[in-house]
Formats: structure tokens, sequence, C-alpha cells
């Protein structure tokens, strides 16, 4: 169902792999793991069809569906249920069915009788692919992710990222794609959703390749491993469950420690023999090729190490800031007919730690993007206390510019910050070299987390406003933001399914969407964290 042979990806001067060769069968499920920015994204994309390789093949056969970390696909004036049901070409035949419907009681018979064909002909068609059978699938699917009946007749423009990416999802699942290319699939989806795509998956009769730092979602479907490694350009392929992959690996692990510290003695051996063959004149040409051969014996080291390092994250020391930075006053929010919330109040002390809780399209992200001014309340008003400087972590980042490369992003982030400190700053988020050149929008999901925490790093904020800061990280990375959220002086409001993250905000108070209830924090809100 999908095949790839000799493939090479390279990212500019970057090689990310070469010689990749691999099958996804009917009921493989590929667990697609490594490091951010070992390149699998750019391998999902490149599978999908997105992005082109510079050499090798990728042979396909049925349909591939595909699930990138941020959906922006469909028209936004469609609703939320047509573009679901154009995965089987029936969202359109609706519409048609729907507005032929309209148009039967046209009091010119003539426009009337046309209506009525076309309704027929609709019709026929729609039930050709499945009918009302497939409708009440599409709906099943979309309720298991938390999608009810309101939210599938909203225009896609009307939705939140996280509703976006809910429906990219279900409309995937229910195309019935022979093979499906799932990058970061339980993004945004509560503790019931997560249990149901993971029965969904096992269920699949198709071929999954899947990126997921969900470990229990891929310790119960993958029955084959792909492991990138930042260091290399080879895929290490493991057709076994995640357990033994697991031990597989840290075998794999062991050997290569053993392997390097093996050569770290040889080359040490190495500068020590030249060491004493340098004080004969005889033998200097004897002892600079010792020299030259221990440096690149170790400078492989090197890169192995630096593959293995972690972005050290630490959030800003805080501007100066008045005894309450942030102020909402009846704050509201609708979407056309569809209420979000309304009258809530929420004050932002400086130093203070709030959480915001809520099952998905309470509003949580809503009120997140109206504290940083991203979006206007409807009524109320946000009031900007002394000092305030807000630094926001979008969960779908679009404080990013993605027409613009790394580099110019950070700068952006801090109008007094030279090129060089900005690079500076960004070799800390492992960008180095060429890396800070290239478009952010190229970026994988894990990257652009990184960017923008690094963006954060340098505003000097003093209300940290963070949107699901840990998703797409993988576990190392992802202890670096708890720890850093844990030493932040500032103040912060978070939104977080991460149970991991809200223990090291150690929050001082809950805001509970949509309802706009605010109460201190008690352990008993620690349930709701996954479930919201």
């Amino acid at each position: 169902m999908l095949a790839v042979q000799d493939l090479e990806i390279r990212v500019g001067a970057r090689t990310l792999m070469e010689g990749v060769n691999f099958r996804v069968a009917a009921g493989d499920k590929v667990g697609l793991v490594g490091r951010n920015g070992a390149g699998k994204t750019t391998l999902t994309k490149t599978l999908a069809g997105e992005l082109q390789p510079n050499a090798g093949t990728i042979t396909t056969s049925g349909e591939i569906g595909y699930l990138p970390q941020d959906p922006r696909s469909g028209n936004p004036e469609d609703t939320a249920r047509k573009r679901i049901l154009d995965a089987r070409g029936l969202g359109h035949l609706v519409e048609t069915m729907r507005q032929a419907t309209e148009r039967m009681g046209d009091p010119d018979a003539a426009v009337a009788d046309e209506a009525m064909r076309r309704y027929a002909r609709s019709e026929d068609r729609f039930m050709a692919l499945g009918g009302y059978a497939a409708e009440a699938e599409a709906a099943s699917i979309a309720s298991n992710l938390n999608l009810p009946d309101h939210i599938l007749d909203q225009e896609l423009k009307t939705l939140s990222g996280g509703q976006r990416r809910r429906i990219e999802l279900a409309r995937i699942l229910f195309s019935g794609a022979d093979t499906m290319l799932l990058d970061e699939p339980t993004n945004h989806l509560d503790a019931d959703s997560v249990v149901w795509l993971r029965e969904f998956i096992q269920a699949y009769s198709g071929g999954v390749v899947m990126i997921s730092h969900d470990v229990e979602l891929v310790g119960e479907t993958v029955n084959r491993v792909f492991y990138l490694d930042a260091n290399r350009t080879v895929i290490d392929v493991y057709n076994m469950n995640w357990k033994n992959y697991q031990r597989q690996r840290a075998a794999d692990e062991e050997r290569r420690r053993k392997e390097r510290t093996n050569v770290e003695k040889k080359a040490t051996a190495l500068q020590q023999q030249a060491a004493k063959f340098g004080a004969k004149a005889s033998k200097a040409a004897a002892a600079h090729q010792m020299v030259a051969r221990a440096e690149k014996m170790l400078s492989g080291l090197e890169e192995v190490r630096a593959a293995d390092r972690v972005a050290k994250l630490r959030f800003p020391k805080p501007a100066p800031s008045g005894k309450t930075p942030l102020l909402g006053r009846e704050l509201s929010k609708s979407y056309g007919s569809l209420e979000i919330f309304t009258a809530v109040d929420l004050a932002i002390d400086r130093g203070s730690r709030v959480v915001i809780l809520g099952l998905n399209g309470a509003g949580k992200t809503t009120m997140l993007r109206i504290l940083a001014g991203v979006d206007t309340p409807d009524t109320g008003e946000i009031i900007a206390g002394h000092g305030l400087k807000v630094g926001y972590y979008a969960q779908e980042h679009e404080t990013i510019d993605t027409d613009r490369s790394v580099l110019s992003n950070m700068v952006s982030a801090s109008p007094n910050l030279t090129e060089t400190e900005a690079r500076k700053v960004l070799g800390s988020f492992l960008f180095v070299g060429d890396d800070v050149h290239k478009p952010a929008g190229v970026l994988s999901g894990g990257e652009k987390t990184r960017l923008a925490l690094a963006m954060l790093v340098v505003s000097a904020a003093n209300v940290l406003l963070l949107d699901e800061p840990t998703n797409n990280l993988d576990p190392a990375s992802r202890e670096e933001i708890l720890d850093a959220l844990a030493h932040y002086e500032g103040s912060v409001v978070l939104v977080s399914h991460d149970e991991g993250a809200v223990e090291a905000l150690n929050p001082e108070r809950v805001l509970i969407m949509p309802d706009g209830v605010e109460d201190h924090w008690n352990k008993d809100y620690a349930d709701l964290i996954s479930l919201a």
C-alpha cells in the first residue's frame, strides 16, 4: 500500500535521511518516533506528497489520508459537516439536495420542476455512495471526537484551531483511506476521545503511520516502529510492538554507548602516541596524522552529543508591573448564534498562577486570545495594568510568521535584540548554523513549539498566556518546559490537557469555562484536566 525505496530528503544543506527503504502494508500500525527535529513530520509530508524527495521513489496504492499537525484545509465558508462528508464525495450532494428542496417551493413552475429533477439526480448519487448510513457513520465519528451537531453546522472559519483539527481527523477516519498518515492525532482530544481513537486504530484494517507522544496510544496500537535518529541519516525499522521495541532500543543504545567509549579510548591513545612522536622531528608527520585521525573520531562523537541535546529553557525574568497587570471585566463571546461564554470576570495579579479548565469548545482558547489582544470580546473590556507585557503562546503557533525565517521571527519578538543575541538564544533551542535561515513554514510542530518558546524567552513578558505548550514535544523537551514553568516568577494563565504541566505550574486559582466560575485550586480539580 505504501513502498519507499532509496529515499533521500534534504533540508537546505542538511541531509535528513538517505537510503531509506520500507513498506507499509494493510494491518501495519507503524509508530514513527525520534527526537524533535529528526525529520518525522518532514517524512510524513513527503509520504503524503506535500513535499518532493530529493532522491528515491514512493509508491502508493489506494487512497492516502493525511492529518498534518496544523491543518488549514477546506473552504472556510463550508460547514464542518460538509467538510467531513466530502471525504466520500457526499458533502456537496447534501448541500445540493438542501438547496433543491428550498427551490421546490418557488412560485415559478419551471424553477420548481428543475429543482425536483436536480434533487432526484443528487439523491440517486447520494444513495449510490452509501447515503444516509454513511451520513450517520460520519456523525458517529464526529460525536466520538467531541464534535456535536451544533459544531458540525458551523462554518469552518468560526471554529477554533482545536476544533478544526478534530474536523480534519474525523474527515480522514470517515474517508475509508487505505493508508493513514497521522501526525499527533491526539492533540486537542479529551480523555474519552483518546480512548475511542485508540480502539478505532486497533480495529482499522488499513495501514497506519503515526507520530505521537501519547505513550498509551502508541503502546496499545503499534506493531512496527520506525526510529529516526537525529544524528544518523538512516531509519531503524523494528518489526515488533512498542514494549519489545523499547527493550531492543535500550539494548541498541547500550551497544552504541560501548562503541562510543571504545572510540574515545582509541582517540585518547592516538593523542598520547602523537605527543610522544611529536618530540622527534623524524616522526612529526606521523604525529600529525595521528592527531588528525583522533580529532576526526572525536568530532563524530561530538555530533552524537549535539544531537542528544535538549533545549535549555528558562522563561524570561518578568518586567516590573503593577499589582494587577491584566484585568478582564464582563467578557462575552459568540460566533453567530452560538454563545461561547458570557459575563466572565478575571483578574491576573502580579505573580499569580491560573489554570483554565473546561470541555473542548468551552472557550478556553478564545479566552486566552481575548486576554492576549488577538480577539475582541463582544462585550466587556480588557484593562491593561501598569507595566503589562504579555507573552502569548498559541497552540496553533499563530504568533509565528511562517513566511519569515526563524531568525527574523526571533528578532521581531524583541526589537532591541541584536542578531548575535538572537542566534545565541536560538542555539540554546537547538537552532544552529543554517537552521536560523529556514522559513518558519517548513518547521515541524516540535520545532515551531521551540521557536515560539524561544520568542517568549526574549520577550521579558510579565504575564504568560500559554495554550497547550507541551504539545508536539518529545519527553525530554517536555521536562524542560515543565521545569521552566515551575521556576517562572511572573504571572501565568495556562490551558492544558497535560496533567504534568498543571502540576508544574502549581496553580493558585482555576477558571471553569464556559460559566466563568472562579475558585481556589484544589486537588479535586486535577481529575478534570485530562477530561477537559
